[in-house]
């Protein structure tokens, strides 16, 4: 697409999904059982029985199926017999495996990070975390800089350097170039996430967010505060795919656009439980405020309107931890361009909502990332080059604002826990 050769190309980035869990055998590169992706539910009641306060400690995370960890538990304990001659990695670490042809096992700190067996302050897998998940050390990836030597992939008939590799959120902050502290995005794909810079030292635990690694360049570490919001895009989806009431995402805007309120719908898409603020592994979906005269409009209308009342519970938590307010909110992701939603989020979270020039940030950040690797760009004209496309202004009256907002967490505590034992 670019009109560049092969021998052209001076680096390759690499950003995926970050705490899905691959398991694969060493000797003929096989994953030993399907990987089990970041949204799987199943060992909610093995994080229910962990130690919350010591792992919030060590890893800047709280207990929860998401993470890596359990999800790597669960496979030794029932895919596999013994753990000899196997390697662990999130997708990343099972990209550079096969793309270097085995010859190198490594991830880096934004996806380390995510796994509950990494500690925040040394980034180093910790023994206590090992042995408290029975993980076996020499399972393993090695962890390298976020920028920097990944190993050779033979790709498009030229040995290619890896140079750049982060998780999809940590990347599209880099993209988005929030790489001064302070500065942060949301991303809407199939969950949304708002990250946001923290500096350069481990930010303290807030009540409902992440601590976690942003990037890490040569010897200099930079920190993110997160907000992990499990359903936004995917919610879009199970209304086409599950329900059939769309045939296309699209359809949502025209549909939404054709009420002139919600009448009192709310959709909670805790389809794979809440994450922040909440982090209650037992929510499930819950549709409220139907009546004779609800549409599939309805529907679609509510299931934008959620992806935009979550990402604002997720910033107020970030303003409460950080005790400044937003002044703006830097935006990427499938979902940016549906201009309804976008108006929509700027209305209900009450500033501006700005949208870059380049929307793919997630796959901008890891090329930017490998071109710092190469030596092709600095950190700084990395921001120099991030253009904004589009701004949406609120207009929104505050006393509508909040009144939507305060059946919206109605309609949340209706959701939570209804899995519970």
């Amino acid at each position: 697409a670019a009109g560049v050769s092969a021998g052209e190309m001076r680096a390759i980035g690499i950003t995926t999904p970050r705490e899905t869990t691959v398991l694969w055998d060493r000797a003929s590169g096989r994953p030993v059982a399907d990987a089990i992706v970041w949204q799987d539910r199943r060992t909610a009641a093995a994080c229910a029985e962990l130690p919350a306060g010591p792992i919030r400690e060590l890893t800047g995370l709280v207990p929860d199926p998401y993470f890596s960890a359990t999800k790597l538990a669960w496979l030794l304990e029932h895919a596999v017999d013994s753990p000899d001659g196997l390697a662990f990695g999130t997708v990343d670490s099972w990209l550079i495996w096969k793309l270097t042809g085995g010859e190198v096992h490594a991830t880096d700190p934004t996806n380390a990070s995510r796994t509950m067996l990494c500690s925040l302050r040394t980034l180093d897998w910790d023994d206590r975390l090992l042995e408290l998940f029975g993980v076996p050390a020499d399972l393993l990836p090695e962890i390298r800089p976020s920028s920097g030597t990944f190993g050779e992939a033979l790709l498009l008939g030229a040995r290619l350097p890896v140079m750049g590799v982060a998780g999809d959120q940590q990347a599209a902050l880099f993209g988005q170039a929030c790489v001064d502290p302070g500065l942060g995005k949301t991303t809407y794909g199939t969950g949304s996430f708002v990250l946001q810079n923290a500096g350069y030292t481990p930010p303290d635990a807030a009540e409902g967010l992440l601590s976690t690694v942003a990037w890490r360049i040569g010897e200099r570490l930079t920190y993110a505060t997160e907000a992990a919001i499990f359903v936004t895009g995917a919610a879009v989806q199970w209304l086409r795919d599950g329900l059939g009431v769309i045939d296309v995402a699209a359809d949502t805007e025209p549909l939404a656009a054709s009420l002139d309120a919600n009448d009192g719908v709310y959709f909670v898409p805790a389809l794979a439980g809440l994450g922040s603020p909440h982090w209650d592994p037992y929510a499930r979906g819950t549709i409220v405020g139907l009546t004779r005269g609800s549409t599939r409009a309805h529907l679609a209308r509510a299931a934008l309107e959620a992806m935009a009342y979550q990402t604002v519970d997720a910033i107020r938590a970030m303003e409460a931890a950080c005790g400044t307010e937003l002044s703006e909110l830097r935006a990427d992701g499938g979902a940016t361009v549906n201009g309804w939603l976008m108006q929509f989020q700027a209305d209900v979270l009450g500033v501006p909502v700005s949208l870059p020039e380049i929307p793919e940030t997630t796959a901008l950040g890891a090329a930017a990332l490998a071109g710092v690797g190469v030596g092709l760009w600095t950190v700084s004209g990395v921001a120099e080059r991030w253009r904004e496309k589009r701004r949406y202004e609120p207009r929104m009256p505050a006393c509508e604002r909040e009144r939507l907002c305060s059946d919206w967490r109605r309609a949340v505590q209706r959701s939570r826990g209804w899995a519970e034992a």
